[in-house]
């Protein structure tokens, strides 16, 4: 049912259409489909946390600062987000801890599971709006991450982010037994190679580390590493065995 409503917003004739139909999805969500599934909170305490949410799109997630804005413990807003993670309109990125000296992140990352309703959250309403917003990169964070798990038919279980104090990060991880592979997320038409891309690709093992871009073209950066093109990401990333 949810993914039908969403569907009849992406099939919308114009924007201003498609944002009536999310709008309506985000309220009919929380104020019928939950309560039917017996959750008992309030919808517009579900709505502003939602809201908020959106505002940390693709950041780790800290809930002593959640719980500060809600005025309530640190589980209670715990419980919101696995909620929400357990109706698949929130995703939560777990963490990878790897056997090495360095301090490593350990709380996960948390995204808006739909770009559109990320977009209704954040009350962003064109293309216009999205390119002058500060979350701009992280909706295409978010959005290619999606698509890239999707091409890979990886499951929930098997994907990870990673992050060290120090600054080392890795925007996916994709493990599936002996297999390691590593994905970055630029949107820009000519990735570079970076020493935190380097340390990701000798620390964590990796079988290979995909910068994916908004280029036109894929092509090898250095050992290990290459450009894959969003728009070739059916021709280039093959699925997982």
């Amino acid at each position: 049912m949810v993914k039908r409503r969403i569907s009849k917003g992406i099939s919308a004739r114009t924007n201003k259409e498609s944002a009536e139909w999310r709008n309506e999805f985000v309220r009919t969500f929380l104020e019928r489909d939950l309560p039917q599934l017996g959750v008992n909170i309030l919808a517009t305490t579900l709505r502003r946390f939602w809201t908020m949410l959106a505002h940390y799109h693709a950041q780790t997630w800290n809930a002593s600062e959640f719980a500060r804005s809600f005025g309530v413990a640190d589980t209670t807003v715990r419980s919101y987000l696995d909620l929400l993670t357990s109706a698949l309109v929130v995703r939560q990125l777990p963490p990878w801890h790897e056997n090495i000296s360095k301090r490593q992140v350990k709380a996960p990352k948390v995204y808006i599971a739909d770009s559109g309703i990320l977009h209704t959250l954040l009350n962003l309403t064109n293309l216009e709006d999205l390119n002058g917003h500060p979350k701009l990169g992280a909706s295409w964070e978010g959005f290619v991450l999606k698509e890239v798990i999707r091409r890979l038919g990886a499951r929930r279980e098997e994907c990870f982010f990673w992050a060290t104090h120090g600054g080392a990060e890795l925007d996916l991880l994709v493990v599936r037994g002996r297999q390691r592979l590593g994905f970055e997320f630029k949107r820009t038409s000519a990735p570079r190679v970076t020493k935190s891309m380097r340390v990701a690709l000798k620390d964590l093992k990796l079988g290979r580390l995909d910068v994916v871009h908004a280029g036109e073209e894929t092509y090898d950066l250095s050992g290990g590493i290459r450009a894959v093109a969003l728009s070739r990401l059916l021709d280039d990333l093959t699925p997982l065995r």
